[in-house]
Order: C-alpha cells, then structure tokens, then sequence
C-alpha cells in the first residue's frame, strides 16, 4: 500500500470521532505493527530458528491462505472493480487514468511476455530475475505502506505533518529500502525459490557502508523531525501511524535479517496491515450503497447477515480466499500437471515461482495506483 495522503484531504474526520481510528487503539497497535514487536522478540528469545525452521514454515504456509494471500487478491478485487470508469472515465486526472491504464493492462502485459519468452527460449536464468524484481521491489512496497499507515492515522487523528518532515520520513524509508536491499545481496550469492534459481549482485563494501551511514544520518533526522511534531502538537502525535512506519522500516526490512524466524513471519504482519486499511475501506463502500440497510434477498444470506452491506462485504472476504487460493496454488498446480518441463532446466515446479512472482509484482503495481490522494475513491471510502 502506498497511501499518498495529506493535508488536503476533505472531509478528515475528527480526531475525537470514533471514526479516527481504522477499528480501535488496540485493534489499530496491533495489526499496524504492534503484533510484531510482541511476537518476534519473543520467538527470538524462546524459538531456536534452526531446529524449529520446518515448522514454523508449515505454520505461516497453512496462514498465507487466510492472510498473506487474500491480502494480494483483495488488491485485484477493487483496482478491476469498475476499471473501465477508472482507466476510461472523466471522473478522474488524465495522469490518474493513465496509471489505471499502466498497472492494469500494460504490466500484466509485460509480465506475461517477460516468463513467456523466458520459458521459450529455456532460459532459467532469465526466469530467475524475477525473484530479483521482486527482492528489490518489496522494501519499495514495505516503505510505502509504513509510510502511508502514518500519513493516514495522522489524517485520521488530524495532526498532520509538516512537508518537511513528510519528505524526511520518505527520504529515510528509501534509505532503509536500499539498505535492506543490499543486506539481501550480501547474505547469499544464489538461492532458488519454488525450485528455480536466482542469483544476488555484488555489493562492495563501500557502498554497503555508504547505505548504512545514509540510512543512519536520515533517520536520526526524521526523529528529529518527529519529536518537533509531537511538541508543535503539545505532546500529541498519530502513535499508531508512526509505529506502523518504523516498525516497517526497521523491523521488517532491516532487522527481518538478523533471525530466519522472521523472514518467515513478516509478511504475515504486513498483511495485517494492509487488511485493516482494506476491510476499511470495503465496509465505507458497502455502507454506502443506497441498499445498504436493506434485508439479503437471499433467505439463508438472511439468516448469516443483517443487512446487504454486511453481506456483499463478507462475500468479498470469502472471495479474496477463493482467488487467493486460485492465484497461488490451483492455478500453478493445474498449469504443472498439464505441462511438462525439464527439471533440470527449471526444476519441478517452474509455474509456481512464476504466479508467485507475477502477483507479487503485480500487487505492488495496483497498490501505487489505487491508494493515491487524487484517487476519488480513497478519498469517498478510505476516509469515511
């Protein structure tokens, strides 16, 4: 999630309405990241990462279906939902439409082509950049999310940040991005991912030390910045918002490194995050539909749910499941039985890594359009 939002949003709710947090405070701590300061020091403390690895594998494999996974669907579910308004209305900006236009068409376009002309050509190697894209573009994604959460409980709380400090805290998430991502390139020269390999680049030392002396020097100044914040404000400050920024940052992309456990694990916690802003912004807009209040004409969905909204809203949940599941494993599943690969080329499960590969890029495309401060929609049912 990349939420760009200001200062100039309308309609900003107050920050003593109930309506200043996504759910509650504590709802709001833990699923922002306050789960993951409690979680993850404590399996450092008691689990030993290496004899307890395979399990906690298991575990965060049975857990991607119900949050990992439905987090990336959920993100297909309303960027396509009405697309043809978005990318070809006059509701929105021409620069609007023609993001709408890039992450919708355009890219998936790309993506195809890029693993289609790798398996053409039988070239694993080539397939394998893109788990590189994917490594370099998850902190660019993490950022922008921890980002977005504080821009967004500052709106919620109405304690804005100032621009500087909004171009520190951006500058300091790019340098701690570029920081983990060289951390990455330096733990492995090669590894592989749902049986195909990909390889790390060489960092030099120098600019290792340069990463960590930028990330360093930007964050001491966006503290700084922060505690000016918290004083202009009289000691008040959106806590979650600015939580959810550094623990991403720090925990998740920088740290995440320092015990295996967690690599596992933090992308549970990212989800989490992202749910919360999701399921937000599916009940304002279910909730505003003119039928709202009005009785399921289903008898059985009547018995489930009180109202309309409450229905299509837990039908969107049972659905980013459904296509969740589809995207990660039936379609790969189905796409290895009827097809047949040399295992020595690509390994036994050469479609897995693409759908994996292709959705998680693809995600990160959707997000930096859909939850833009000029985008009709973020502002109508985000911020309701």
């Amino acid at each position: 999630m990349s939420v760009t939002a200001d200062n100039s949003l309308a309609g900003a709710p107050a920050a003593s309405d109930h309506r200043a947090y996504f759910v509650s405070p504590l709802v709001d701590f833990l699923c922002l990241g306050g789960a993951s300061l409690i979680v993850l020091p404590i399996m450092a403390l008691v689990i030993p990462a290496e004899p307890f690895q395979p399990t906690v594998t298991l575990v965060m494999l049975a857990l991607t279906n119900i949050i990992n996974h439905p987090h990336f669907a959920h993100s297909y579910q309303i960027f396509y939902r009405d697309f043809t308004r978005k990318a070809f209305g006059q509701e929105t900006t021409a620069v609007l439409r023609a993001r709408y236009i890039f992450a919708g068409i355009i890219v998936p376009v790309l993506l195809f082509a890029f693993f289609a002309v790798s398996i053409g050509l039988g070239d694993a190697r080539m397939l394998g950049l893109g788990m590189n894209l994917v490594l370099f573009l998850v902190g660019w994604h993490y950022v922008k999310q921890g980002y977005g959460m504080a821009i967004v409980d500052s709106v919620f709380k109405r304690l804005f940040f100032s621009n500087q400090t909004k171009k520190l805290m951006l500058l300091n998430g790019y340098a701690c991005w570029a920081l983990g991502w060289i951390i990455v390139n330096r733990e492995a020269a090669q590894n592989d991912f749902w049986g195909v390999a990909y390889f790390m680049f060489e960092i030099p030392d120098i600019l290792f030390t340069s990463a960590i002396a930028c990330a360093a020097v930007t964050s001491v100044l966006t503290l700084i910045a922060l505690f000016k914040e918290w004083r202009k404000n009289e000691g008040r400050i959106p806590v979650n918002g600015v939580l959810a920024y550094l623990t991403t940052l720090y925990l998740w992309i920088i740290f995440v490194h320092v015990n295996p456990l967690f690599i596992l694990v933090v992308p549970a916690f990212h989800s989490l995050q992202y749910l919360l802003v999701v399921w937000r912004f599916q009940l304002n807009a279910e909730h505003g539909q003119s039928d709202a209040r009005d009785y399921p004409n289903s008898k059985w969905l009547g018995q489930l749910t009180p109202n309309k909204a409450t229905m299509r809203f837990t039908l969107f949940l049972a659905m980013g499941i459904v296509l969740g599941f589809m995207a990660f494993w039936a379609i790969p599943f189905l796409a290895s039985a009827l097809t047949s690969f040399d295992p020595l080329v690509f390994g036994v499960t050469p479609f897995f890594f693409i759908c994996w590969i292709f959705v998680n890029v693809h995600h990160y495309c959707l997000d930096n359009v859909m939850w833009r401060r000029e985008n009709p929609d973020t502002k109508k049912y985000l911020f309701s």
